[in-house]
């Protein structure tokens, strides 16, 4: 092969690489006229020129030429550059120096080579694919949990008591729609934040987040009251809000009993004390709530004082943070299965509404010493001296609204005018003084048939002692301590 051809590839390179083709549909006028110049003829022969090729360059076994002129050895398809007409600049003419042969060799003929975009791409592609399924795969792990807790599923069984006290709870206004109209309810809202601690601390939940996402979500706020529940993982979050609402099977029930002459303050205050209901609600509710009982339509006092008598002394299982309403018809509705036929027969057989009959009761029950004797013959003394029309004298009447005072009432006690001052009016009470148990109830329907008209407690037997004049009555008197 001559000399000038050898630019054209480098030494050993296979024949794929040796050819450039060039794109010479766009040549200008000025070098299409060097085209096949005798310059360049032996550089880039004509169209349909011979291209002389050397024998011992030839492939063993192959022959020189084909019927095109063109080496047999060539793929289908290859031209050799020189079997085109191309147009060159004629700066292309001049011989190359060293450096400009050097150029050709290291750049200008370099081997073409294949792209790596497509593997690129294709990896690239992979490794996106792996990202979306892995973050996929987290994704639903962290759903799958979070559906777990909220939904309770496969959670390991546990029982916990959650105490939510009253001093989480705190007044929010709430607009409620009845009929296309807008009112402003006040309600009791939990802090959910202290709820949702306190479940994940029991061990309940186990996100803390997720519940008081769901607590605004539901309004669970306004919904759950405090109390002491027994809670179990088995409880979704629905549940969960529904238990821990007064008077659930979940709420743990505190038992109180009430001791017979116990009054209505001393009770309303035993149930703040233990965490039921404040006395302020009870008071509220025992004034306003309108209880259907048939026993209170003879009740002639307005106010909270009209129950007063009607809170049966008992035992009681009572919800903390319950309503007031609830707490008080727990005694009322006591009161109603206590009253019989035979009760309300012998009240009007003696001429008395059911009111008096109470009132006359928790006279009893405030004076007596506890026999049954001892509550008849009291019952006796008090019919007697009210047939009589005498002041019934009685001190605890009158102490009722000094319910502070300790010990016998004094002379200015005495003397002042009061609704229960039995001592300055004649007849019952205004209202009961106390309320009765069942016993002296029983006794002023029944009382013992006697003209007893004193009483005195007799120190040294703890008993009473009863008289029909004052003169014995005054006489024994001086013997006690308390009469000095």
């Amino acid at each position: 092969m001559s000399d000038k051809n050898n630019f054209h590839h480098e030494d050993s390179l296979p024949a794929d690489d040796r050819w450039v083709e060039f794109d010479l549909s766009e040549t200008s006028e000025e070098d299409s006229a060097l085209t096949n110049s005798e310059d360049t003829a032996d550089i880039f022969p004509a169209e349909n020129a011979q291209v002389q090729e050397d024998p011992e360059d030839l492939p063993d076994g192959a022959d020189a030429k084909d019927a095109d002129g063109l080496p047999s050895y060539l793929l289908s398809g290859q031209r050799r550059p020189g079997k085109r007409e191309i147009a060159v600049p004629a700066s292309a003419l001049d011989e190359p120096d060293e450096d400009d042969e050097q150029t050709l060799k290291s750049r200008d003929y370099r081997p073409i080579r294949f792209r790596r975009d497509g593997k690129l791409g294709c990896l690239g592609g992979l490794m996106y694919a792996v990202f979306i399924i892995s973050i996929s795969i987290i994704l639903a792990c962290l759903g799958w949990m979070a559906a777990s807790d909220l939904l309770a599923l496969n959670k390991e069984p546990l029982v916990a008591t959650i105490e939510l006290p009253r001093s989480i709870f705190t007044e929010k206004e709430v607009i409620v729609e009845t009929d296309g109209v807008e009112t402003v309810e006040i309600h009791q809202a939990a802090d959910i934040d202290y709820v949702a601690n306190a479940l994940k601390d029991g061990g309940i939940i186990e996100y803390p987040f997720l519940f008081r996402l769901y607590a605004n979500f539901a309004n669970a706020d306004i919904k759950i009251d405090p109390g002491t529940y027994e809670l179990s993982t088995s409880f979704d979050y629905r549940a969960l809000v529904k238990k821990m609402q007064a008077g659930s099977e979940s709420q743990l029930q505190t038992f109180i009993t009430f001791p017979e002459g116990y009054t209505m303050r001393q009770i309303f205050q035993k149930l703040e004390d233990e965490g039921i209901c404040t006395q302020e609600s009870l008071y509220d509710a025992a004034e306003n709530v309108n209880f259907s009982f048939s026993f209170l339509d003879s009740v002639t006092a307005t106010g909270s004082e009209r129950l007063e008598g009607y809170l049966f002394p008992d035992s009681y299982y009572f919800y903390e943070g319950m309503s007031a309403k609830s707490a008080i018809n727990k005694f009322l509705n006591n009161m109603h299965y206590l009253i019989t036929a035979d009760m309300l027969a012998a009240t009007e057989q003696r001429g008395l509404t059911w009111n008096e009959v109470i009132v006359i009761a928790s006279l009893i029950e405030r004076e007596t010493s506890g026999s049954a004797e001892d509550r008849a013959n009291i019952a006796c003394v008090i019919y007697n001296r009210l047939k009589a029309g005498m002041p019934l004298q009685i001190d605890a009447a009158v102490l009722y609204d000094h319910p502070e005072h300790e010990g016998a009432p004094t002379a200015a006690i005495l003397e002042q005018d009061s609704p229960h001052n039995t001592h300055t009016r004649v007849g019952l009470p205004q209202t009961a003084i106390a309320n009765p148990g069942l016993a002296s109830i029983q006794a002023a329907l029944k009382p013992a048939d006697k003209n007893y008209l004193y009483y005195a407690l007799d120190e040294e037997t703890g008993e009473h002692r009863f008289f029909t004049n004052y003169n014995d009555h005054a006489a024994f008197v001086a013997t006690q301590s308390y009469g000095q």
